[in-house]
């Protein structure tokens, strides 16, 4: 990838937006983890998520490890439009799994936010009231 096409690829993905984009990727979310959510019990025919929903938990945990792959596929390659895609994906497949388990996208997102500010450390000691020397094997 050349330095123009690495400039023009932050360009259309920016890293952080305005906090107007980010409640506006927020509000993304909401919206489609409410579609997701109508679709349970649909017409399996009709609808993917449906589809989806209908085939269990371990339909959808396997199309999460495939979307994972091609994620990380993409991130190996390199490219930025294929990772942000191959991302799109794994979230989606993400939200559908949440949905299947009755936990809604803003459980997350409140996770999230809990998490912000706080170093990886503190955070993973305040889950698992882990020792700083835990984490060595």
């Amino acid at each position: 990838m050349s330095a123009d096409d690495d400039a023009r690829s932050r360009e259309r993905h920016p890293t952080r937006g305005s906090a107007e984009t980010q409640r506006e990727a927020a509000d993304v979310l909401q919206r489609l983890s409410s579609v997701i959510a109508s679709r349970r019990g649909g017409d399996p025919e009709r609808s993917y998520v449906a589809r989806l929903l209908s085939r269990g938990n371990d339909a959808i945990l396997k199309k999460i490890g495939e979307e994972a792959t091609e994620t990380v596929m993409a991130a190996k390659d390199g490219v930025a439009e294929r990772i942000v895609a191959e991302t799109a994906d794994l979230w989606f497949h993400c939200l559908v799994m949440l949905e299947f388990h009755g936990i809604g996208a803003n459980a997350v997102l409140a996770e999230l936010a809990r998490r912000e500010g706080l170093s990886g450390i503190e955070e993973k000691a305040s889950r698992n009231g882990a020792s700083k020397g835990e984490d060595r094997k």
